[in-house]
């Protein structure tokens, strides 16, 4: 298979915003470019082979009380974000809540939580 490039538009690792551009073989990462740091060249590898995101939500009440600020406790990868999403807005929550309490376990099969991020009641 034929090499191909494939240009991260922004580096989010720091303020710079660089430019990456990374070469693929297939799903292989043979070459990045245009990073000014180490975190760049690493985040940009990882983002053209498995792109993952925080989701951040609310949860809310059954009893219509005030909703739960909510997040996935470590990056999802990003092909799951609208199910993840889905399954978060057709919950609910009881009370009381603390930060850093399972909500959600396991969401969409991902092995990852949905944990609270404020405390109710």
């Amino acid at each position: 298979m034929a090499s191909s490039k494939k240009e991260y538009v922004t580096c989010t690792c720091c303020p710079a915003g660089c430019l990456i551009t990374v070469t693929l073989d297939g799903d292989k990462v043979i070459n990045v470019e245009g990073y000014t740091c180490p975190r760049g060249k690493k985040y940009a590898a990882h983002e053209v082979t498995n792109p993952v995101r925080t989701v951040t939500a609310y949860i809310y009440s059954s009893l219509d009380l005030e909703p739960v600020s909510v997040k996935t406790e470590k990056p999802i990868p990003k092909d799951k974000i609208e199910e993840v999403v889905d399954i978060i807005n057709s919950s609910s929550i009881d009370y009381p809540v603390k930060i850093g309490d399972t909500i959600i376990e396991n969401v969409a099969g991902t092995g990852i939580d949905i944990i609270a991020t404020k405390n109710i009641g």
